[in-house]
């Protein structure tokens, strides 16, 4: 929510880093450096590149609940991208959610996390995004019904929903811890896949990062997937090491699992290329989340769980064992899998119908050498019925406390 002093505090901390570029013609090597290395923590070039188009140009589809809405190109080109845009105007942008003319954007772009982000690193992003080649490129207009496509109407939402401000270390933490919080809730923007929303499309405060649904294609179709929970809780990353967590963030896999469908795009281009410090520091913020999760659902009859046992040592007990353990040699582990024990099922159905979609680019050196082996689909060999058995067992197998798949899930995901 904007208050007039700060307002007058901002303009006043902007117009000094707006000095400070002018200096001797604009920003030096260092800062357009530090640039390009924040806007890659941003993943800004994945939601601002469509399909088969030039990066930053925008055009890239978000399918909501409320409609498609598209990304904006943020190239420095003058009449399409951002290339008349002032410091001043980027920063409001990007803290909060308007743009020059004063229209609202929609929380699609998540200022609701860069607000946190400082002075110092704004104006880097900035002069580092007015160095890109200008792309000359007009996305399509956002398709949203009445009333989503009334703009105005976001000034409300943002009076529910959104705080506007800077990170405040905390001093009671470390200095990893805090340069780990600052990370994940600003730049890094995790919350903003990993938590659930209310129906007006705020993020629950009270279940902030157990987890979130949203769409992405899968084998050419819209299909929604599911960001698991990242708290300490058994069902989220409590099971994991500081290796396992850092690991799979900056080489796409590790101990416990491989990248593969929508975290492709996070690893390949932003985890991977931070530093090994950053990353370890995200990992140190991200184990200290006090455990929280969202209701499990019931668990599968004793019928169903019996078949789904079946099934698995037809289908799986070879690669991940039959202790779901898995092994280095043949899979990994299903045991305490966060896909496998997320509230909401859509990745692991994903997976098991579509097998791993693992990325095109290889985030590391030892991902390509030493990585988890492609899993392959299951979509032909299972039905709806089988499917839905063998994925309710494995999330009640040794001491898995996750609710039942059942077969319309599995069909809908199909």
């Amino acid at each position: 929510m904007r208050i007039l002093t700060l307002c007058i505090a901002l303009a006043g901390s902007i117009g000094l880093v707006s000095q400070a570029l002018a200096v001797e013609g604009g920003p030096d090597s260092s800062q357009l450096e530090k640039g390009a290395y924040l806007t890659a923590v941003g993943n800004c070039v994945s939601c601002h590149t469509r399909e088969n188009g030039k990066a930053m140009a925008g055009g890239l589809d978000f399918e909501t609940p409320y409609g498609t809405i598209y990304s904006t190109n943020i190239t420095p080109d003058a009449e399409t991208g951002i290339g008349d845009w002032s410091l001043e105007e980027f920063t409001v942008a990007m803290r909060q959610g308007e743009r020059p003319d004063g229209s609202h954007l929609y929380p699609v772009f998540p200022y609701t996390a860069f607000t946190k982000v400082s002075d110092e690193d704004v104006a880097a992003i900035y002069a580092h995004l007015q160095t890109l080649d200008p792309v000359s490129y007009t996305p399509p207009e956002n398709d949203l019904g009445f009333p989503y496509n009334q703009r105005w109407g976001l000034k409300v939402w943002k009076s529910a929903f959104f705080d506007e401000g800077r990170f405040e270390a905390d001093p009671a933490q470390s200095a990893e811890w805090n340069r780990g919080a600052y990370l994940v809730e600003g730049l890094g923007h995790c919350s903003m896949c990993h938590s659930p929303r209310n129906a007006a499309g705020g993020i629950d405060d009270e279940l902030v990062m157990t987890g979130g649904v949203y769409m992405e294609r899968v084998e050419g179709k819209l299909s929604a997937w599911s960001a698991p929970n990242l708290t300490s809780a058994d069902n989220g990353l409590g099971k994991w090491s500081h290796e396992d967590i850092a690991d799979y963030l900056k080489l796409g896999f590790s101990q416990r699992s491989g990248v593969f469908g929508p975290m492709n795009n996070v690893v390949v281009n932003s985890t991977s290329h931070m530093s090994v410090e950053d990353v370890s520091a995200m990992t140190t913020y991200l184990q200290s989340l006090p455990a929280n999760s969202q209701p499990a659902g019931k668990p599968a009859s004793d019928d169903v769980l019996r078949a789904g046992s079946v099934q698995y040592d037809i289908h799986c007990g070879t690669c991940h064992l039959p202790t779901g353990e898995g092994s280095p040699e043949t899979g990994p582990p299903v045991l305490w899998s966060p896909v496998v024990l997320d509230v909401d099922p859509s990745t692991l159905i994903n997976i098991t119908l579509y097998g791993a979609q693992l990325p095109e680019t290889a985030p590391s050196a030892e991902w390509k050498s030493r990585g988890w082996k492609r899993m392959e689909s299951y979509a032909n060999k299972l039905s709806d019925e089988q499917a839905a058995a063998l994925l309710s067992y494995i999330r009640s197998a040794w001491g898995h406390e996750a609710g039942a798949v059942t077969p319309e899930q599995v069909a809908e995901q199909r």
